[in-house]
């Protein structure tokens, strides 16, 4: 390998996708976007799907545009959300459009499905969450509505592994984003194959895992020829964004926690093995696969989605707002007038935020906002509260003291939620990088290409790469009177 390495990441997210481009010295990295572009669900008939060979044709055009515009890259890697999947028939034909996670068609199905095996079972074998949108329940649902996709189907991918599929001809699937399906074992890090077949899943679906960093082989000469690029070799990074960006996290030792902040938030901690007791179950803690078989013990909170929404809504009524003007309207307007539960299943899915956001202030008997300021700030005020007591549960379930809050994403950009976040839970909050996925999965390709060895190794690179701002709590006593009203209106 040259002695400095272009590594380009592809990294998919709810509402967006870009190419980055990593340079590494093997001391120090570089991140460069080559390439941005918008994704979102696609609604067909009463379906919301993946453009899937929409996002096939934008990664080509990262490799394009990297080759052209960058003088060509030395390897290409992959990492997207969880749980969706397409499949994979015959003479590796995709059968239909991957179904977008927010799609109702998986209303109620976790109930359904604790009618097969117990949702105690499934929690014991898996250590997931339940979530109704899980692959699992994805699957589930297909079957109740007799999918003609089913019987046909040779291979489960998911969506980052149908991408890579496309680039290589190679199917396998990445760990940690197989760890997303409630179809992987916690304890073994392997495929459950007697859950899934209790649900009528074939076995043969469920391919082999492999690990992150593998490399999965070179360029399909097709896609290299139509690029421009060289047969450049494919690896597989931590496939799941949050796995990735966990890798980029900088902490040191054992007393960090994580906050993978952008549509979703996700508060979590590394463990060796995964923590599986009733208590965890009950307050839906998810073991999701990390990297050199750690444990991602964490929780889903809805994230900014709520505040993305907000602006959609806003801007549907002719009020464009950026969102540094959406944030900056939050700071000036009136503290705690609302709070709301981030998760509530009025969030997922409405016709309108700012309507459920109303509708969810009258039931629980509290002012609705009024003002774009408000709902915002409400938004804001809220995730903190949810971060808190997320933050201390985790605490509770692993007998361990978290010191520091490690925030990266895109969210960590939001000073004022950062400032509020430190505020909340009464520690400091560390915030950066804002690029964490893309970094955590070049440094994955690095690992595959044999340029770092190990986790501690890539985040003494990230250390060395990144600059951090860290938020020290200031009015805690504040958010302290607060908590015995967000428990009340959250139903804690």
């Amino acid at each position: 390998m040259p002695a400095t390495c272009a590594l380009l990441a592809i990294d998919l997210g709810a509402e967006s996708g870009r190419g980055i481009l990593g340079t590494f010295d093997g001391a120090r990295v570089a991140l460069e976007a080559v390439h941005r572009f918008p994704n979102g669900g696609v609604t067909l008939l009463d379906q919301m799907v993946w453009d899937a060979p929409g996002l096939h044709r934008e990664i080509l055009n990262c490799l394009r545009i990297a080759h052209s515009d960058r003088g060509g890259v030395d390897s290409v890697g992959i990492d997207t959300w969880g749980v969706d999947f397409g499949l994979i028939g015959r003479g590796g034909t995709l059968l239909g459009l991957p179904r977008h996670y927010r799609d109702p068609h998986t209303e109620g199905f976790p109930d359904r499905a604790f009618a097969t095996v117990p949702g105690a079972e499934i929690y014991q074998r898996t250590g997931l969450q339940f979530l109704r949108f899980n692959s699992l329940f994805q699957l589930a649902a297909m079957k109740h509505d007799r999918s003609p996709l089913l019987d046909p189907a040779e291979h489960l991918l998911m969506i980052p592994d149908l991408l890579h599929y496309w680039l290589t001809g190679i199917k396998a699937n990445e760990y940690t984003d197989a760890s997303t399906t409630q179809m992987v074992n916690a304890q073994t890090r392997q495929w459950d194959y007697e859950l899934a077949g209790k649900f009528g899943i074939a076995p043969k679906m469920l391919g082999s895992l492999i690990t992150p960093g593998t490399v999965l082989g070179p360029l399909r000469l097709q896609v290299a020829t139509e690029t421009g690029a060289r047969p450049i070799p494919v690896i597989a990074p931590a496939t799941h964004d949050t796995a990735s960006a966990v890798v980029a996290v900088p902490g040191k030792g054992d007393d960090w926690a994580y906050l993978s902040s952008g549509t979703w938030s996700l508060l979590g901690c590394e463990l060796p093995e995964p923590v599986i007791t009733d208590e965890s179950r009950t307050a839906n803690f998810t073991n999701e696969g990390g990297v050199d078989r750690t444990i991602r013990f964490l929780k889903n909170i809805m994230g900014l989605w709520l505040v993305q929404e907000c602006r959609r809504s806003f801007s549907r009524a002719g009020n464009e707002f950026s969102y540094d003007g959406l944030t900056h309207q939050a700071r000036e307007a009136e503290p705690f007038r609302s709070l709301i539960d981030p998760d509530h299943a009025s969030f997922l899915l409405p016709a309108d935020m700012p309507t459920a956001i109303t509708a969810f202030c009258k039931r629980t008997n509290q002012p609705a906002p009024t003002t774009p300021g408000h709902f915002a700030r409400c938004c804001f005020e809220s995730l903190a509260m949810k971060y808190r007591d997320v933050l201390n549960r985790m605490e509770s379930l692993t007998g361990r003291r978290f010191g520091i809050l490690h925030v990266v994403g895109g969210g960590c950009q939001n000073e004022l939620l950062n400032q509020f976040t430190a505020d909340a839970i009464g520690r400091p909050v560390v915030a950066g990088p804002v690029e964490a996925t893309a970094l955590g999965n070049v440094m994955m390709q690095a690992r595959g290409l044999g340029l770092v060895s190990s986790l501690e190794e890539i985040r003494d690179v990230v250390r060395s790469s990144c600059e951090f701002a860290t938020y020290e709590p200031k009015d805690a006593a504040k958010w302290d009177e607060q908590a015995e009203r967000f428990a009340r209106v959250t139903g804690k």
